[in-house]
């Protein structure tokens, strides 16, 4: 059985999956960079170091890129081609297109009728402030980030206009959240093959306004009541993705969803349940292969 991961040299999860896969499958570790993937046209050959992807029996997608941006829409491309002629990909590569937008996995959310904080989408600067103005604060989150790169909060103000507009030159769309108390933490629940695996929480340690671990932030063991295992499943399955974390506020108002994770991670995972996600996973691609 040959299995590839496409992730990233030297990222804590695609290591660790890589590892896994070559341990149980007893064959050859094959990480895969997609910035040095080559696909041929028509053929269908797509080669890597020596491999070439269409051979082998699966491919498990870890991570696309470093960093989230447009690009790795490209890269999925290049997956989706081979997904459609035959090559089994986990998490199918248009399931992820799906999601990894920001804007595209919360309208999706909405269409579903999943709970979220108020949010406005808009390329004017006039209606933010509109925006603005109606939540007293918000959160200006980037449509292709992760761990809370790029994000910002702004307060309406004096100075709003001014802030607006250097956001918007390097964002023309923006995606503007209304903040929420999130207390000290909030959760990330995963799924495996669309089943509840496990939660954990990500807890603020320094008075950071997130609670991902780029800002200080610290997992720890969590179980959560039903009724929000419950909407955190709603929330993923519209999606279709093999592996994946929902991150869920816990608020005065209810629980809310901020996205669906389309590379949810491991560490997490094991630091606060002990679960091997990464073994798990590649379990349930080798039972589908």
């Amino acid at each position: 059985m040959k299995i590839g991961v496409i992730g990233t040299p030297g990222g804590w999860s695609s290591e660790k999956l890589a590892d896994t896969v070559a341990e149980k499958t007893d064959g050859e570790r094959v990480l895969i960079s997609m910035d040095q993937v080559r696909l041929d046209l028509p053929s269908g050959d797509a080669f890597f170091n020596g491999h070439n992807l269409k051979d082998f029996d699966a491919l498990m997608i870890k991570k696309i890129g470093s960093r989230y941006s447009p690009d790795l829409l490209d890269r999925l491309e290049v997956l989706r081609y081979l997904s459609e002629r035959g090559l089994k990909i986990f998490s199918p590569p248009l399931a992820i297109l799906r999601a990894l937008d920001r804007l595209s996995c919360t309208v999706s959310l909405q269409l579903n009728g999943i709970p979220m904080p108020p949010t406005t989408i808009t390329e004017s600067v006039e209606q933010a402030l509109v925006a603005l103005d109606k939540y007293g604060e918000a959160v200006f989150k980037p449509l292709y980030t992760s761990k809370a790169r790029g994000m910002f909060i702004l307060k309406n103000g004096p100075d709003a206009r001014k802030a607006i507009e250097e956001y918007r030159a390097e964002h023309p769309i923006m995606y503007i959240q209304k903040t929420i108390d999130l207390g000290d933490l909030d959760l990330g629940i995963a799924f495996l093959g669309g089943q509840y695996l496990t939660t954990y929480a990500r807890c603020k340690t320094n008075g950071a306004w997130n609670t991902t671990t780029e800002s200080g932030g610290k997992y720890r063991a969590f179980e959560p009541p039903q009724e929000v295992i419950e909407l955190a499943r709603r929330a993923q399955e519209p999606f279709g993705l093999d592996f994946t974390c929902v991150d869920v506020a816990l608020t005065d108002d209810g629980p809310y969803i901020f996205e669906v994770s389309v590379f949810g991670g491991f560490r997490g995972i094991q630091e606060t349940s002990g679960i091997d996600a990464a073994a798990r996973y590649v379990d349930y691609v080798m039972e589908r292969i």
